[in-house]
């Protein structure tokens, strides 16, 4: 495919591969505003611009401020910085192996939390909760009791507080909800947000992740684990070789 050649500034050539590459730069989200022949205009009409400064940058000699040149030390300062960094953390790896024998070992780590679908109505007292209860005893609907009494946002959607595992709700709430025989309501339930009557829609028991589920994350770990590892110790034995006063 031709590299067509869109503007020569000063003798540089900028081309549609040039455009391209500085699109690639921008945020996923921001490069569809050059999907169209007006952005990528005022895209090249940019690049232009930067590039008549840029010469002008030479010309005017600007290599030679104080200001550049301590910013150009310190740019190549972090790039150094970083290359090395990078360089060393390459050197550390995880073997399939590894990441096996650790997932054989550590099974226990890796089992999905027991977790309901629930659905609930809040008032302010015992009472009302009560009386509602025997409402929908009485054959009125968990998800129009709800939409007709409850003071919770869920009463839009019937009550519906979707999937949730211990430790997401109250205490008082999830002692009932984990409790439940499904599709039965509960008596009134009271926490600090006043009286619920809490109906349990379904119950996933918790239930070990297979090895292909969390290889991935596994061998991420380990190497996190091994990389920052590597990191200190050099840092450690570097300071062995180089001086270092904190003051």
């Amino acid at each position: 495919m031709e590299n067509k050649i869109l503007a020569i500034v000063n003798g540089r050539k900028i081309t549609e591969e040039d455009v391209n590459a500085n699109i690639s730069r921008f945020p996923r989200e921001r490069q569809s505003q050059f999907a169209n022949e007006e952005g990528r205009r005022q895209l090249l009409d940019q690049m232009i611009s930067y590039e008549l400064i840029y010469n002008e940058a030479l010309e005017s000699g600007v290599e030679k401020d104080e200001q550049y040149l301590a910013q150009l030390e310190l740019a190549k300062k972090e790039l150094l910085t970083q290359t090395s960094i990078n360089k060393l953390l390459t050197e550390v790896s995880v073997s399939d192996t590894e990441v096996e024998e650790y997932y054989k070992a550590n099974k226990d780590m890796f089992v999905a939390p027991v977790t309901v679908t629930a659905k609930h109505i809040l008032v302010d007292s015992k009472e009302k909760a009560a009386g509602i209860r025997v409402e929908i005893e009485n054959g009125k609907s968990f998800e129009e009791a709800a939409k007709e009494y409850s003071s919770c946002p869920s009463k839009s959607e019937g009550g519906n507080l979707g999937s949730f595992s211990k430790g997401q709700m109250v205490p008082e709430f999830e002692e009932v909800a984990f409790n439940l025989e499904l599709g039965v309501v509960s008596q009134p339930v009271e926490t600090q947000f006043g009286f619920h009557l809490i109906k349990v829609e379904n119950k996933e028991e918790g239930n070990s992740k297979s090895f292909d589920e969390v290889s991935a994350r596994i061998s991420n770990n380990i190497l996190q684990e091994r990389q920052n590892f590597k990191f200190m110790s050099t840092t450690e034995d570097l300071k062995k070789k180089y001086k270092v006063e904190i003051l």
